[in-house]
């Protein structure tokens, strides 16, 4: 038996007026889809896994339709390293011959794309984990015969995907492609960047978000003072016209000016390593990575984001604690 003066009533009047608050938000969010790029140290970091995996969790909750696309770069290193093969890249894309192309589909499906599955499903069943060659999802041609089986996407086809998500299903794919040379049988390796922007135009997302190892998107790279809190696609066009930008950077940025082009209104680039940066960043005034707006929606880009500052707080603090 319990008594009512032992129940901490104040706390569970908080929890409600943090709810109440964030209505507004809820309500335009209910039925949007989201596509998240995840990869880097928020993979490979069992804490900040769950973290992550707590934030798309709540996300769902509220209504919102996350879809995961992710690669496993770090990991494959380690596989092929532990199977004496050397790792190969050329202008940052990896060198994948038939050899190194059955290692890729084993880590991306066996190991990285089930573990993501389960951490997920740790909550219930709620998600199905995918390769971007099922269903003919995407289609890819080879880039170059020096790269050998990396590959250029030249068609999304969204029914599997959209499937999943009228099935209240999270989609989490992994980024392969099939051949789109009906002659060829073989899969393809696709840049995880280039695959999420493919995926998120497709489906015409509502956003994009690239959780990566640093703070956003800077002009001038490491200075922190040079973060960027927000910019239009037209100012992005003219960084990478400028040379600035790092090149590890550019895949996603391309990525973004393509979702982008195709009518997406916002992406979003954070540090994926910040506990709950997905809650930070979309429901927060100040955000805590670069968004990046359209051109015609210019003044989505002057730091105007959510209107209700603090929500994100309030929701993390009363989340159960490990």
């Amino acid at each position: 038996m319990q008594y009512a003066k032992d129940i901490d009533r104040a706390g569970g009047e908080e929890r409600a007026h943090t709810l109440i608050q964030g209505l507004p938000w809820i309500k335009s969010a209910t039925g949007k889809t989201i596509v998240i790029k995840y990869g880097g140290a928020a993979m490979e970091n069992a804490e900040l896994m769950t973290s992550v995996m707590t934030d798309i969790l709540l996300l769902k909750l509220i209504g919102v339709n996350p879809v995961i696309v992710h690669g496993g770069g770090k990991a494959i290193n380690r596989m092929l390293a532990a199977l004496g093969i050397e790792s190969v890249f050329e202008g940052g894309l990896r060198v994948t011959d038939d050899a190194t192309m059955d290692i890729v589909q084993m880590v991306l499906k066996g190991q990285v794309n089930s573990q993501l599955v389960n951490e997920l499903n740790l909550h219930g069943n709620i998600a199905v984990g995918m390769c971007g060659n099922d269903a003919g999802t995407l289609k890819a041609v080879p880039i170059s015969p020096e790269l050998g089986r990396v590959g250029h996407i030249v068609e999304v086809d969204t029914r599997h995907v959209e499937d999943l998500i009228e099935g209240n299903y999270i989609p989490i794919i992994a980024s392969l492609a099939a051949a789109a040379d009906p002659h060829d049988e073989g899969v393809f390796n696709i840049n995880a960047d280039v695959a999420a922007g493919e995926i998120a135009a497709a489906i015409h997302a509502h956003k994009i978000i690239f959780l990566t190892d640093v703070d956003g998107l800077y002009e001038n790279y490491p200075d922190p003072g040079s973060l960027i809190a927000s910019m239009t696609q037209e100012d992005v066009e003219g960084l990478i016209d400028s040379g600035k930008l790092a090149s590890g950077m550019i895949p996603k940025i391309r990525a973004c000016t393509h979702a982008l082009g195709e009518g997406i209104p916002r992406a979003h680039i954070i540090n994926g390593t910040i506990p709950h940066a997905l809650l930070l960043e979309l429901l927060t005034d100040q955000g805590i990575g670069t968004m990046i707006a359209r051109s015609d929606n210019a003044d989505d880009a002057k730091l105007k984001r959510h209107a209700l500052a603090g929500i994100a707080t309030r929701l993390i603090e009363n989340l159960p604690k490990e």
